[in-house]
């Protein structure tokens, strides 16, 4: 039952969007009741966000079917939602169908497992509200945050709301309970869901993973995966079952499963991919490719702490009179003008003459020339040594020079991460990272990765081990760029025999920003020729980078 309350406002549509209500399909709602209930006829069932009762329809259908009054409903069916319209909705819909529940209109993160008019449950099932960061803050926010680690689960400001909720309505699941719930797909693939991804692990005897090739909600963009948890104590792995839509939920048998083992750290993305095409990017990646850290340990770039007056332009350097002696030659800051390749000397000098930042200053340590004098009064007067890293920098206006790297590699990237021969022999700052080819390293290798990369399994690659931030930027950390799987040395040495002769063409293409072409020829070279996988299995390696792919580009995600 729920209490009487006065006509409020219609909820409309864009109201549900902002508070991220998007309702569920019911043929998902019955899947994970009667899962849930597993046809124990005295079950408690809890949706901690209940809307317009989908859920506690389908569990009261599913209770009523084993044999429950609709007066056993009321203390066997419960629901919490915030919005007190829902709650009256949700009262009208049950009632036409004969069913009862306990409604209680507040915050569930107001609720305590321990204290509260909520008994421990057998089940806890539903769909939680799904807002961004940007818009789950203050008041809200702390409370979510606290609730969270009441269950020993400390989530990042990132964190979207679904996360808190999810963790604090298993505080009320009895230890032995069932949990059956829709989820965002970012789970799989966020940082901030880490924690999250962590504490299933530890805290369930037994998970499973339901995925769809489909978009679920017509309201909403995101897909979603339906979690299945049991029991507690921990699990190693997990079951993994992928449909198309709704509707084959009822065609999945208790042996359709495959085990899957999770990484104990990092994203689950990997989990999105279809099970053959999974094992396949595994077993060629194991196989005949390494790791980029095989090759070199990509590295952090100069921080200047003031990259505005430290990176000069040639007009810069000539008006305050410095030498070649006082400053150093650099990539200017970012990576669009890094179109090709490779970045050269040519290049470089063009940048310069169209007034780019090309030069780091760096005078010797004991430099007291007028001209110098006059530049570091300048970057006085605008608060320069005020920065952190100059601060604890002496002098402040030295910073520490980056040796010219083999390699460049745009840790900030939109369609996919690139490795670029630096053979300007520039250094560079923090806004890209650096590659030094270790000493066995093939001779091939300065300028075969950066083209060799393209294939299909590198660019899936990173996006499994990259983050996607906002506007669908792919940022790769160098212990993530580290990872990225590229040909091992005898693949890299038989592509580079067919390719090498095409680099010139193949690097114009690229420049005219022909890249889908240029993977696609190289992907033909490396995974067709030289590997030997079939065209049915370099296509599926494709389309799986270019689905990840879109899906970051078409999200906002962390």
């Amino acid at each position: 039952m729920i209490p009487s309350v006065s006509s409020l406002a219609p909820d409309l549509p864009e109201l549900r969007k902002a508070r991220g209500a998007f309702f569920t399909p019911p043929a998902i709602a019955e899947f994970l009741a009667a899962w849930a209930i597993d046809r124990n006829p005295a079950a408690r069932v809890l949706d901690p966000t209940c809307g317009e009762a989908v859920f506690l329809t389908a569990a009261g259908r599913q209770l009523r079917t084993l044999g429950a009054t609709p007066a056993d409903l009321d203390h066997q069916v419960y629901g919490v939602d915030l919005h007190q319209a829902s709650l009256e909705a949700a009262m009208a819909l049950l009632e036409l169908e004969g069913l009862d529940a306990h409604l209680e209109a507040g915050d569930f993160f107001e609720f305590s497992p321990t204290r509260s008019t909520l008994p421990a449950m057998d089940a806890v099932i539903g769909n939680p509200p799904f807002v961004r960061y940007q818009h789950h803050a203050g008041e809200a926010r702390k409370r979510s945050a606290a609730a969270a680690l009441g269950q020993g689960v400390r989530l990042s400001a990132l964190a979207s709301s679904w996360a808190a909720l999810l963790v604090h309505a298993c505080g009320f699941l009895k230890p032995e309970g069932r949990l059956a719930i829709v989820l965002p797909a970012e789970l799989l693939t966020v940082h901030y869901a880490e924690p999250v991804r962590r504490w299933l692990r530890q805290r369930f005897a037994a998970v499973n993973l339901v995925l769809f090739e489909r978009l679920q909600f017509s309201d909403a963009l995101e897909k979603v995966v339906l979690l299945t948890a049991q029991g507690s104590g921990g699990c190693e792995s997990f079951s993994l079952f992928h449909v198309e839509n709704a509707e084959d939920l009822g065609q999945l048998r208790p042996f359709d499963h495959v085990n899957v083992k999770p990484a104990a750290e990092g994203k689950w993305t990997d989990l999105l991919l279809p099970g053959r095409t999974r094992q396949l990017f595994k077993q060629v990646t194991s196989d005949r490719f390494v790791s980029l850290g095989d090759y070199g340990a990509p590295e952090l770039g100069t921080v200047t702490g003031a990259n505005h007056y430290f990176a000069l332009s040639e007009g810069t350097r000539r008006n305050f009179g410095l030498t070649h002696e006082q400053v150093a030659r650099i990539s200017p800051p970012g990576t669009r003008h890094l179109h090709g390749l490779s970045f050269s000397r040519r290049q470089w000098e063009r940048l310069r003459d169209h007034g780019e930042s090309v030069w780091l200053l760096r005078p010797p340590p004991d430099d007291a020339t007028p001209e110098l004098r006059r530049y570091l009064e300048h970057g006085e007067r605008r608060g320069v040594p005020d920065a952190y890293k100059c601060r604890v920098r002496t002098p402040w206006w030295r910073p520490p020079l980056v040796s010219p790297p083999d390699l460049f590699f745009t840790y900030m990237s939109h369609r996919y991460p690139r490795l670029v021969t630096n053979s300007a022999r520039a250094s560079f700052l923090n806004s890209m990272h650096g590659v030094r080819l270790r000493s066995g390293a093939p001779a091939a290798a300065k300028a075969a990765l950066p083209l060799l990369a393209l294939n299909s399994v590198s660019l899936l690659g990173a996006e499994l081990f990259g983050r996607s931030y906002g506007g669908g930027v792919l940022k790769m950390e160098p212990r993530e760029a580290a990872l990225l799987p590229v040909p091992g040395v005898k693949v890299l040495d038989a592509a580079w025999r067919r390719l090498g002769p095409e680099r010139s063409r193949l690097n114009r293409e690229l420049r005219a920003g022909r890249w889908a072409s240029v993977s696609e020829r190289v992907d033909g070279v490396l995974l067709g020729e030289v590997l030997g996988l079939g065209p049915g299995e370099v296509s599926a390696l494709r389309e799986a980078a270019d689905s990840l792919r879109a899906r970051r580009l078409g999200g906002d995600e962390r």
